[in-house]
């Protein structure tokens, strides 16, 4: 299997990728925000559309439609009056709307379109491994810098308002690093299962960890392991890679739960 170069290359991708979307996705669960991420798919679709009707590269577009749709999600929430479903339902429909909108005009109706919806390893390039090498270096540093801040903030919002940090601002963190996590995880499992791989690792960690620390430990392992273990999986058994992966991290939840049932019992 890794005689073959597209492997290699998912590999290096769906390593940093596993590791990125659920340590992103930890503070979305805890924040009650899961479906956050999907909200941000559906506009880095309309990204993606964008990207072929201007004939520019889709992923710079999906970027930068998923931050402004992450943004947008964030102010409504804060800002516009608006609950955070109400919130993300808006930004939701009106992604998907707008993609389609724009597919239509583009023409864009074939393969290459369903490559970035739903994932394919035959699309990733050096250049694909070394922008998500970057992007998710970035992102991966950043949370761990900003961890205990990130922390406060998803444990006591009003509480480290008190304390003096800046809430609106960390907020906003969080949605840009999930939108950048949609963007450079499209390519494995595409935008419409990047959501599930950044929340099914963390609430499966949640079954048997004890702290929040662990929890997002465990949870970057089994994100890791979906990925991996969904790549290969999906390779010998000639099977979709994006709906592998996440059905390898569904199937570690319900591991997990299991084990959990089974600790808690003793």
């Amino acid at each position: 299997m890794l005689d073959l170069e597209f492997m290699r290359l998912a590999f290096g991708v769906g390593a940093m990728v596993g590791v990125l979307a659920p340590a992103v996705g930890f503070f979305l669960v805890q924040r009650r925000q899961s479906l956050v991420g999907d909200g941000i798919g559906h506009v880095a679709f309309a990204g993606v559309a964008a990207g072929y009707l201007l004939d520019i590269s889709p992923v710079l577009t999906a970027l930068i439609a998923a931050v402004l749709g992450a943004i947008a999600i964030e102010l409504l929430r804060t800002r516009g009056g608006a609950a955070g479903d109400q919130a993300l339902a808006l930004v939701f429909y009106t992604g998907i709307a707008l993609g389609v909108v724009l597919v239509s005009s583009a023409g864009a109706f074939n393969v290459n379109l369903f490559q970035y919806l739903f994932g394919s390893i035959l699309t990733v390039t050096p250049h694909d491994l070394a922008v998500v090498a970057v992007l998710g270096s970035v992102a991966i540093s950043t949370m761990g810098l900003a961890y205990r801040a990130l922390a406060g903030v998803t444990l006591d919002e009003e509480g480290s308002r008190v304390q003096g940090l800046p809430v609106d601002r960390l907020n906003v963190l969080v949605a840009v690093l999930a939108a950048a996590t949609v963007a450079v995880s499209m390519r494995i499992v595409g935008v419409l299962l990047v959501s599930a791989l950044m929340v099914l690792p963390v609430i499966a960690a949640g079954r048997v960890a004890r702290s929040m620390l662990q929890t997002l430990g465990i949870a970057v392992a089994a994100g890791l392991g979906s990925v991996l273990g969904g790549l290969t999986l999906s390779y010998y058994a000639d099977l979709p890679p994006g709906g592998t992966i996440v059905l390898v991290a569904a199937g570690l939840f319900l591991v997990a739960s299991v084990g959990g049932l089974v600790v808690g019992r003793r």
